[in-house]
């Protein structure tokens, strides 16, 4: 009661200057990166009265969700959610009568552009309906457009296809680089057009790199287990690797939960005395799940027993059910603002190569997604002690190679600060980095790209635990990509000099060429 008469004292006083004439310093300020209200014409009256009006309850209801004593923290903010939900959908920035930039492009262009955003509204309702990519998507084809460095496909089983990646030179390091993507999407995320491709990057400063192309799973597929993906996929890959450059130990590189299955994978061959890896890097991938972020709003047991009960019905969990939660979590973005771009104002978002690949969306097995969600994201067993590979448990302790770690600054599927935890569990050395941008946009962050930035140090093997929110202030910003930062980190961790790149797959081994990248399963929908 006390902060909604102070909010309102506030505002009053806002209105009282704003209606003298005065500039008055604004009361309430828009949250970091939120665009909605960035306009000029947001400045002036009425529309900065109805700005602050809205940002002051929007002040209100973020400290009246908060924390109580006594209540469970998960309700709590649960109910922070459920209240910036429906602030989002109320606020002026969405009602055409109320927004100064929806008014003006109205009388501007005598609502032709309410016409072509009409339009806009119904060919994505029956490209929705008809389960057709979005408009635009033709222009981004794997193998074509994206997804064109040169490789060869020398591994396909019923999970995945192993692509080898052909040499820039003569010469390469020792040790190649398997990269483990995410099953959630695509793996072409890492290599897109040539300007923003991780592969082609790494390949250009003489590593050779394999990446897995993961299936799309149907209903099929519906028991395919977690440690499938572990066993039938990254060991799976990795043996295949280790029979092509023999003699040779692997940088293994895991993305999102690709990374958290490369860490568990390393854990397992740690505990068996599997000394394969040359180092683990892991890209915006959690091991602790205990401060998941947003995503844990939808995790608990009735959810999970929800999800489970439609996953059976189906065999996988269906693309358009994993995307709207993701969208969820930053619906004043990828819902809001964007229908009034596009339905409102009549501006069509640019295609580029990362919504494309967005639109590309995969399903999950219905055995994996209960698994990964009741054993990792409910439960917590992996850094609790109790995650166990075949009977037996596994630590992340154990692991020797060194590890590099990136988490990004504004990343909604997993936080930074969950990223940054495996320094908690390790006591192998630990590089980590802390990149701007988002969860792919934080990763795919080339070389040349404006407005890049990140932090990093490293905690030799050992080393006291320093906390996120300790480490931060203390860790230099270096402007630019963190790509060369990472290939330094690699080439420092290889054998010295250079030899010759390996040959294309391994007869000999049962590995031979089956067919061009980027192979059949990309292709999957």
């Amino acid at each position: 009661a006390v902060a909604a008469w102070r909010n309102a004292a506030r505002l009053a006083d806002f209105a009282l200057g704003t209606a003298a004439g005065r500039s008055p310093e604004p009361p309430f300020l828009p949250a970091p990166g939120d665009r909605r209200f960035r306009d000029a014409d947001w400045d002036e009256p009425p529309f900065a009265m109805l700005r602050e009006a809205y940002l002051s309850v929007e002040d209100w209801w973020r400290l009246a969700t908060e924390e109580v004593r006594g209540m469970e923290p998960g309700h709590a903010r649960r109910m922070a959610f459920l209240a910036r939900q429906w602030l989002d959908i109320v606020s002026p920035a969405n009602c055409p009568a109320l927004n100064p930039v929806i008014a003006d492009r109205t009388r501007a262009e005598g609502g032709a552009n309410l016409a072509r955003g009409f339009v806009h509204l119904l060919e994505d309702a029956c490209a929705f309906a008809a389960g057709r990519m979005p408009d635009g998507t033709d222009g981004f084809v794997p193998g074509k457009t994206v997804a064109v460095t040169p490789g060869t496909v020398v591994f396909r089983n019923a999970l995945f296809e192993l692509i080898q990646y052909a040499p820039a030179g003569a010469e390469v390091r020792r040790e190649p680089v398997l990269i483990v993507p995410a099953w959630i999407m695509k793996y072409y995320i890492l290599d897109l057009r040539p300007e923003n491709s991780v592969v082609r990057f790494l390949i250009e400063r003489g590593h050779t790199v394999f990446m897995m192309s993961w299936h799309n799973p149907t209903g099929a597929d519906r028991d395919v287990s977690y440690d499938d993906y572990r066993a039938r996929g990254v060991m799976a890959a990795l043996d295949a690797v280790t029979a092509i450059v023999p003699d040779a130990r692997v940088h293994l590189c895991g993305y999102c939960l690709g990374g958290t299955t490369s860490a568990i994978a390393a854990a397992t061959m740690a505990r068996d005395g599997d000394g394969r890896l040359a180092s683990l890097t892991i890209l915006a991938g959690q091991t602790d799940f205990s401060e998941a972020g947003e995503l844990m709003l939808f995790v608990d047991e009735s959810q999970i027993a929800f999800l489970e009960d439609m996953m059976w019905e189906q065999g996988t969990l269906d693309t358009q059910q994993m995307a709207g939660a993701f969208r969820a979590l930053r619906s004043s973005d990828l819902v809001w603002s964007k229908a009034i771009r596009e339905y409102v104002l009549g501006d069509r978002d640019p295609m580029t190569d990362l919504t494309a690949w967005n639109a590309d969306q995969t399903r999950m097995p219905y055995r994996m997604h209960s698994q990964y969600l009741r054993a990792l994201f409910l439960e917590n067993r992996l850094t609790a002690g109790r995650y166990a590979v075949d009977g037996r448990i596994v630590a992340l302790k154990d692991i020797r190679a060194p590890m590099f770690v990136v988490g990004t600054e504004t990343d909604h599927i997993a936080p930074w600060r969950s990223v940054y935890k495996i320094n908690l569990f390790a006591d192998a050395e630990v590089t980590f980095v802390l990149a701007a941008g988002g969860h792919n946009a934080g990763i795919v962050s080339e070389p040349g790209r404006p407005r890049r930035h990140y932090r990093a140090s490293m905690r030799a093997k050992g080393a006291a635990y320093l906390s996120p929110d300790a480490w931060l202030p203390g860790a230099e910003k270096t402007a630019g990509s963190w790509w060369p930062a990472w290939a330094d980190w690699l080439a420092a961790r290889s054998s010295p000099g250079l030899v010759r790149p390996p040959p294309t797959g391994s007869a000999d081994h049962g590995l031979p060429p089956l067919g061009v990248a980027p192979g059949t399963y990309v292709f999957e929908h």
